[in-house]
C-alpha cells in the first residue's frame, strides 16, 4: 500500500504524528456533524484522542490490519478514509468535516482505494453505514457496489444512528 495518492489538489496521505494538531482542530470544528454518526466524536475530541488514534493507526499500518489516510484538499485535512483488512477482502470507512461535504471527496477516495485494494489482491470491498445515514450510503451506490445485507450495530450508538447498518459489497472484477 502506498503512503500517498494524489490527484490535482486532492490527496490521500498516511497519517503521521505531525498531523495531531490539525486533526484535533478538524474534528473539534465539526463535532456535531461527525458525532451524529461516529461514536468516538460524541463527547468531544481532544489532543489526547488524536495522539491515541495516530499511535494506533501507525501500529495497525505496520501489521497490515488497517491503512488509514488523511483526506487533504489544498493541503488541509478534510476528513479521513481507511481500509480495514477482512477475511478475503477489505472494508472501507470514512468521514468528512462539515465544510468539505458535497464535493465528491469521499467518492473520489473510495474509488481510488477500491481500485488499489483490487490491484493488491483483495477479493472484495465492503462499506457499512447506518441506515439513517443516507449521504454515506450514496457513495457505494454511486460506485456500483451492491447492498448485500443489513446487520445490527454494536452499542453504544452515535446519536443519529438507528442501530442497523446497510452493508454494500463490490467483488473484484
Amino acid at each position: 500500500m502506498k503512503e500517498t495518492y494524489a490527484e490535482d489538489d486532492f490527496t490521500l496521505t498516511r497519517w503521521t504524528s505531525a498531523d495531531a494538531p490539525e486533526l484535533t482542530a478538524t474534528v473539534a470544528g465539526s463535532l456535531d456533524h461527525i458525532g451524529a454518526w461516529m461514536i468516538w466524536a460524541t463527547d468531544g475530541y481532544t489532543a489526547e484522542d488524536s495522539a491515541e488514534f495516530l499511535q494506533r493507526t501507525r501500529k495497525q499500518w505496520e501489521t497490515g490490519e488497517t491503512h488509514d489516510f488523511a483526506i487533504r484538499v489544498g493541503g488541509s485535512i478534510a476528513g479521513a478514509v481507511g481500509l480495514m483488512a477482512r477475511e478475503g477482502g477489505v472494508e472501507i470507512g470514512y468521514w468528512l468535516a462539515r465544510d468539505f461535504t458535497g464535493r465528491g471527496l469521499i467518492t473520489r477516495a473510495v474509488r481510488l482505494l477500491t481500485e488499489e485494494a483490487f490491484r493488491l489482491g483483495a477479493g472484495y470491498v465492503e462499506i457499512k453505514h447506518d441506515e439513517r445515514n443516507v449521504r454515506s450510503g450514496a457513495v457505494p451506490a454511486r460506485l456500483g457496489f451492491t447492498k448485500v445485507r443489513e446487520e445490527p450495530v454494536e452499542k453504544p450508538l452515535a446519536p443519529s444512528c438507528a442501530g442497523t447498518n446497510h452493508v454494500w459489497r463490490k467483488e473484484k472484477p
